[in-house]
């Protein structure tokens, strides 16, 4: 979903400061979307805070799954397919966010296109103005 990506070295991406920035980036970009895209609702701010974290797991445990299953539908599409991916994922964030009851849901489809079009939107920008901070090697 448009999480923020950074570019970095391998051991730059596990960095605790570089995954606190990708943290607070797409709860930023979920804070965003609850507020512009209609049918995005976050409630209160544990459930902003829960949500983002299950964004996150969801993001690394299936994204990299979804874009090998549909590698070709990406290519083919021009890359809009990876818009239908970033849904589905922000979908199912918000199933799991509502099967532990917090204060997090999208009203289906075209509310989870558009909140991750927002998301994306806010993950891109973050990534050219911030550069995440270099991790010292000795």
């Amino acid at each position: 979903m448009g999480t923020f990506s950074i570019q970095a070295d391998r051991g730059e991406r596990w960095a605790p400061q570089t995954l606190a920035l990708c943290f607070v980036v797409n709860l930023a970009g979920l804070w965003v979307a609850s507020k512009v895209a209609p049918g995005v609702h976050v409630d209160d701010v544990p459930s902003l805070l829960a949500g983002t974290a299950i964004f996150a797991i969801v993001n690394m445990l299936l994204r990299p799954l979804a874009n090998m299953v549909s590698c070709c539908l990406i290519v083919f599409t021009f890359g809009f397919f990876v818009l239908i991916i970033n849904a589905l994922l922000l979908g199912l964030t918000a199933w799991t966010a509502g099967r532990l009851d917090l204060a997090f849901r999208v009203d289906g489809f075209w509310a989870a296109f558009f909140g991750a079009l927002v998301i994306s939107t806010v993950s891109m920008v973050a990534s050219l103005l911030i550069r995440p901070p270099r991790v010292q090697r000795s």
